[in-house]
């Protein structure tokens, strides 16, 4: 115990003269007293951006959450040599709160992530009938509640002929009229088919023979669900955000998260055989260039190598 007790201590005292330390998560970043640590020992200290949803959109997370990760983003910036941001949206949302937050900004660059969505072949089609999908923990930003909303006023308009919703994704927190909805609404059970632990397989299957993606958040500082389905050549229709134009450009159809009769007229338009509107999206498809794993780690490593 007291040599490696000695052991730690000695490697605690120790300098680098290269060091760097890449924080990839947010968790930690509040602690002031581990940055100024790295200094001493003359590490470098690299975090990866991924929101700023805490303090732009507080009214969509859990309480204390906004106060814990302004002190993250006011410890971190005042120590860090570089930050690395998922995306353009997310940097330039960190450029805005540091500005008017009076916090020092340094050097920064995008690296946007990968899907990693393994190529399989597709299995049996899941559900007979037309259907759509639905991606992401239940929470109040994914805007749930608009689409249980949508496919009530679609199985009341179409009856037995209304498409199928899958809701792929486990429940989170504050979400209980969502839960409400999913549990207690008559004209949703049987339609819309609630998957809290899907495996990987069986979601990509899902999503290959889905109608489309449907993925309308209020805020998002990525949208990883949005790359994955478009990847597989899966249509998508999202919410107007800039990230999802930063990632996909043109190819999904976008709608304003709160266009209810909007977000019904195309969803009946996709569930069509003949929609013209998918059609023309699956054909936009074929331009999609994914982010990849050794693109990401090309911007970080030259990031990296350029603060030294």
């Amino acid at each position: 115990m007291l040599m490696a007790r000695a052991s730690l201590a000695a490697f605690r005292r120790e300098r680098f003269e290269r060091g760097v330390l890449l924080h990839t998560s947010h968790s930690g970043l509040e602690y002031g007293r581990y940055f100024r640590s790295l200094t001493n020992r003359n590490i470098r200290t690299v975090f990866m951006l991924h929101d700023l949803i805490p303090l732009t959109h507080a009214e969509y997370c859990r309480p204390g959450v906004r106060e814990t990760h302004q002190e993250r983003m006011r410890v971190a910036l005042g120590h860090a040599a570089g930050v690395i941001a998922n995306s353009q949206a997310t940097l330039d949302s960190l450029s805005e709160q540091a500005r008017h937050s009076g916090w020092p900004l340094p050097k920064s660059v995008v690296a946007r992530l990968a899907s990693g969505v393994p190529v399989a072949e597709p299995g049996e089609r899941p559900i007979a009938e037309p259907y759509f999908v639905m991606l992401g923990t239940i929470e109040p930003r994914k805007n749930h509640w608009l689409l249980l909303h949508v496919w009530r006023r679609l199985v009341e308009t179409l009856g037995a002929r209304a498409p199928k919703l899958v809701v792929v994704g486990r429940r989170g927190w504050e979400c209980e009229n969502v839960v409400d909805m999913l549990e207690r609404c008559a004209a949703l059970r049987g339609v819309v088919i609630e998957e809290a632990d899907c495996s990987d397989a069986r979601l990509h299957n899902y999503l290959h023979h889905a109608q489309a993606l449907l993925f309308p958040s209020f805020v998002e500082g990525y949208g990883m669900p949005l790359a994955e389905a478009l990847a597989m050549q899966v249509p998508v229709i999202a919410s107007d955000l800039s990230v999802f134009h930063e990632i996909a450009g043109d190819i999904p159809d976008y709608l304003d998260p709160l266009d209810g009769p909007g977000w019904i007229a195309r969803i009946q338009d996709y569930a069509s055989p003949g929609s013209v509107r998918r059609a023309n999206q699956l054909g936009r498809i074929k331009g999609f260039r994914e982010p990849t794993w050794q693109q990401h780690f090309e911007v970080v490593d030259q990031f990296i190598e350029g603060l030294l």
